[in-house]
């Protein structure tokens, strides 16, 4: 499993690192775009990661999988991440709809865990798309995931991660409970908020 050498490691780094780059730099434009041409913008932050080596060969070895790089490129979807935090939930479909409609990205497949949330109320929205990276001898299509969501979405994401973290994954039922009622009131004022702004915004006209 740990086979490789650290030569092909840094390779596999820099390759996700730089599909990170592109897509970044896609997103930047599209939110400086977004500000000349209708006002206010959709999106309030922006994070990004690439998953370490360590992480890779944990998930590969859970899976029972060889570390190399085509098992990497095959097998794990999410070692290139890019987080985009919106103000609203109609936002969040707006950016999703300007990523996919570049030329030059390959849209894979998308999971709305917004319309559709999962069962302990998460909600966002996934996307896996591949990006092109030119090198000196070949392009390599590299998948990068999108995740995008409200803040407030963002902010249970977070409390319900530190909650599995301090559990070891066996969160008590009460808590899940607790989680659940919370994604539920977000999701609700989210709604609220966005009637607030329209509200404003047609004031402002």
């Amino acid at each position: 499993m740990d086979e490789m050498l650290d030569e092909e490691k840094n390779q596999i780094f820099e390759l996700y690192n730089s599909a990170l780059k592109i897509i970044l730099t896609k997103i930047e434009i599209l939110d400086k775009d977004y500000k000349f041409v209708n006002g206010p913008n959709p999106i309030e932050h922006i994070k990004s990661r690439v998953k370490s080596i360590d992480s890779l060969v944990d998930k590969l070895k859970r899976k029972n999988i060889q570390m190399n790089m085509e098992n990497i490129r095959e097998n794990i979807e999410d070692v290139a991440g890019i987080r985009i935090i919106c103000s609203f939930e109609n936002d969040v479909y707006k950016i999703a709809e300007l990523i996919k409609k570049q030329e030059d990205i390959t849209f894979v497949r998308e999971r709305d865990y917004i319309a559709f949330p999962k069962p302990n109320g998460y909600r966002s929205y996934h996307m896996i798309i591949k990006v092109p990276v030119y090198l000196i001898d070949r392009v390599e299509l590299v998948k990068v995931e999108i995740q995008i969501r409200t803040d407030a979405m963002d902010f249970w994401a977070s409390l319900e991660h530190k909650a599995r973290y301090k559990y070891n994954g066996d969160v008590p039922k009460h808590l899940i409970k607790e989680l659940k009622i919370c994604a539920e009131e977000i999701h609700e004022l989210d709604s609220r908020m966005y009637l607030i702004s329209d509200i404003i915004h047609l004031i402002n006209e």
